[in-house]
């Protein structure tokens, strides 16, 4: 990668007029993945300095900004006493103590990766992402739009209430990435069920949630909403795993997802 001007902005509003100012500008949160890619940068701009590396408890919300990193979120005691410490066990296992250093919650949600874990969970549970030119739209939303270089993730907010959630992935390796992730939600008598690493970026099962909430939660029940969600959601082949693997692995993990929050 070859970059020919980098910058470390003092503000949200200096690193939004760095990034229209310059046609080939990328934002930087951590730079895990990016510094990965064979490109020509005309202008980095490093979020480090920002001062989006935060997670506040608010009255009825949870925010966290957006450079902040998973090694943070990993040793949160307000994130560990909220949604069954969920987004704790998926970031716990992420990698290595140094990569949770360096990964960003904004730059993992702005590259929509396909094998993100983070992402599964935050979906299931209505995160909303605050964007600085936009403002506030629900992240399945935002990850159904065009990719937009010209606006930057300011924070998360993730509702603060009695919801309960549940994470679980499958991988090769401790270290590898998710071959499969699910994420499910309970709140209000309905369910939330994400499922990543399809090897796409997470989604969730509207079928399988749908069916869930009119169903009784027996053996049956589960076994059939998690038949649901590997019908409705597109899956395919790579190197980590088959479609087919994909789908078992799916219906079965969906369903121990539900019993983990009905408990």
């Amino acid at each position: 990668m070859i970059i020919d001007r980098y910058e470390k902005p003092s503000s949200i509003k200096e690193a939004y007029e760095l990034l229209i100012s310059t046609p080939k500008s990328v934002v930087i949160g951590g730079g895990a993945y990016v510094r990965l890619g064979i490109r020509h940068i005309d202008l980095a701009i490093d979020m480090c300095n920002a001062g989006l590396d935060f997670i506040d408890e608010k009255k009825e919300t949870i925010e966290i900004g957006s450079t902040t990193t998973f090694r943070t979120l990993e040793k949160s005691d307000i994130l560990k006493s909220y949604y069954s410490g969920a987004i704790y066990k998926t970031v716990k296992d992420i990698m290595g103590v140094q990569m949770r250093n360096i990964v960003t919650v904004g730059g993992t949600i702005q590259g929509r990766y396909g094998f993100s874990d983070l992402i599964t969970t935050l979906l299931a549970l209505d995160c909303s992402v605050v964007l600085h030119k936009r403002g506030e739209i629900y992240l399945e939303k935002f990850l159904k739009e065009r990719i937009d270089h010209k606006d930057i993730i300011e924070k998360i907010i993730i509702k603060k209430d009695e919801r309960l959630a549940s994470f679980i992935s499958m991988r090769n390796t401790s270290n590898d990435f998710s071959m499969i992730n699910v994420a499910v939600c309970s709140k209000n008598g309905g369910y939330n069920i994400a499922v990543g690493a399809r090897p796409g970026v997470s989604a969730l099962a509207k079928k399988a949630m749908t069916y869930m909430e009119s169903s009784k939660g027996n053996e049956y029940d589960l076994i059939k909403t998690g038949e649901i969600a590997l019908n409705e959601l597109i899956f395919k082949s790579d190197l980590r795993a088959s479609k087919e693997y994909r789908k078992e692995l799916c219906s079965v993990l969906v369903k121990r997802g539900l019993l983990e929050v009905m408990k």
